[in-house]
């Protein structure tokens, strides 16, 4: 630019890329605080969480709110029509002893539905990386092919020799007892089975509740059975049976719901049981998978041989933590799993990387746009052939040239134009004619304008672009504009 004059670029203001992250380089009062999330929001499972992760449930809970009709309707009635004339007629304690197991009913139902039966947490992508190097060595294979680990391990156990399967979904060797849930889709310690009355899986966490939820679910649905049967007989007896039921006529309705539930509960209550005394679960139960005599080969290698002994264990035990940690924080630092590339899964890899690496493409990707769309104008501006493809007779290539016009730019190719090579090695060394080239090939691409020096002779084509020193800065100007909006798009 001449000294002294004003051109274009004098009062270009150039406007800052804002890229979509920031970058580790950006400092920190410019970030924004993003809120610590927990451990619960992004559970893999399917599961439903209340409270701030303090309730935990399956996603299917429509019949665990039909459980809690009927018990909440049942008893609503006993207590509303029928305990008023029994506590009279017959004791007061007949509506007390009926609230306590109201209320334990309801306790036990809550606690089993709404706690953790045990989940165990997913490998994280580093331990599932680890654990398949692991089953890799012990198989002698090498890293370069791809082969499914096998499905099982053997541990002794009491004498017993217990498979310990491979889960697919968590990238885990589940431990003895343990099962993966369909409905719920998460691995479950000591799994005994998904019941959907509870909505919830029953597991080492929740068992013994869900034990004495039907027990006394038992209790109270043969106690509410029994006492309205005793109330429709007495006010049978003074005024007649069809009077006694146009009297109290809920006591119909709380007969039929009890007589229809009461033996499902009652054969659930004695089934759990029988587990409960031979330390067995459901699952192992229905699949065969122990026989309670010590003697034979497929003894229960848990059961302690004392039925006192195995239902203290199930009942009064310690019981173990939650190993998920659903209520914690996510650490920012934690390591996700990279997306594939060519086939390959990278773990790993944070999200400040992969944002960085976007960001270089996008780059890259910018600066051969702009240099796509700078060629065009570099074709139409005058262009001085050096001395040596000047020929007698022929009019100077400094010229321009008004009888040909240009066309849309060639589409580049990866593939050289060797007709044109050719013909081009045959002209130069004789020096007879001169093909005049209409456009520039991938070869002839001029560098960015930045990169371009007024004079300098350019590789490949052997003619020199001298461009205007406004022209030079108005395509800089196009080129600069072009990138802020490339990179707010």
């Amino acid at each position: 630019m001449p000294p002294g004059g004003g051109g274009p670029m004098k009062d270009c203001e150039y406007s800052q890329i804002s890229t979509h992250s920031s970058s580790p380089m950006e400092s920190p009062h410019k970030k924004k605080k993003i809120a610590a999330r927990r451990k619960w929001e992004v559970f893999p499972g399917r599961n439903k969480f209340f409270c701030n992760g303090r309730i935990m449930m399956a996603r299917q809970t429509g019949v665990f709110y039909l459980t809690l009709i009927l018990i909440l309707v049942t008893s609503g009635l006993f207590f509303a029509f029928d305990c008023p004339y029994l506590a009279v007629k017959i004791t007061p304690a007949i509506p007390v002893v009926g609230g306590i197991l109201f209320f334990f009913v309801m306790g036990t139902l809550l606690r089993t539905s709404f706690s953790d039966p045990g989940v165990l947490p997913r490998a994280t992508p580093d331990e599932a990386a680890d654990l398949e190097r692991q089953i890799d060595i012990a198989n002698g294979t090498s890293s370069g092919g791809y082969r499914p680990p096998p499905r099982t391990k053997e541990v002794i156990i009491n004498g017993q020799t217990v498979k310990l399967k491979y889960c697919f979904t968590c990238k885990i060797f589940r431990p003895p007892r343990a099962s993966h849930c369909s409905l719920c889709d998460n691995c479950v310690e000591r799994f005994d089975h998904h019941c959907p009355w509870v909505g919830n899986c029953v597991g080492k966490r929740n068992y013994r509740f869900f034990y004495m939820f039907i027990l006394s679910l038992s209790f109270l649905t043969v106690f509410i059975f029994a006492f309205v049967i005793t109330h429709v007989i007495l006010r049978s007896q003074q005024t007649g049976f069809l009077n006694a039921l146009k009297d109290s006529p809920a006591s119909v309705l709380e007969a039929v719901v009890c007589f229809f539930s009461v033996w499902s509960i009652v054969g659930l209550s004695g089934f759990h049981t029988y587990l409960i005394s031979s330390n067995q679960t459901t699952n192992e139960d229905i699949k065969g998978s122990w026989s309670n005599k010590r003697g034979k080969e497929n003894y229960n290698p848990y059961s302690y041989g004392n039925i006192f002994t195995n239902c203290c264990v199930a009942l009064c035990g310690p019981i173990s933590p939650s190993l998920i940690d659903r209520r914690g924080y996510i650490q920012p630092d934690t390591p996700q799993p990279a997306a594939p590339s060519n086939g390959i899964t990278m773990y790993g890899a944070t999200q400040s990387q992969s944002d960085m690496c976007d960001q270089d493409q996008c780059i890259q990707s910018t600066k051969f746009v702009l240099q796509a769309a700078a060629t065009p104008l570099l074709q139409s501006e005058p262009s001085l052939t050096s001395d040596e493809l000047h020929l007698p007779g022929k009019p100077g290539l400094g010229t321009p040239c008004a009888s040909l016009t240009l066309g849309p730019p060639t589409p580049p190719s990866s593939m050289p134009n060797l007709a044109a090579e050719a013909a081009l090695a045959d002209v130069l060394p004789r020096k007879e004619e001169h093909v005049a080239h209409q456009f520039l090939t991938p070869d002839e691409a001029p560098s960015p304008p930045g990169l371009l020096a007024a004079g300098s002779p350019l590789a490949h084509s052997r003619t020199v672009h001298v461009l205007g020193l406004a022209s030079q800065d108005s395509l800089h100007e196009d080129s600069v504009r072009g990138l802020v909006k490339l990179s707010s798009v």
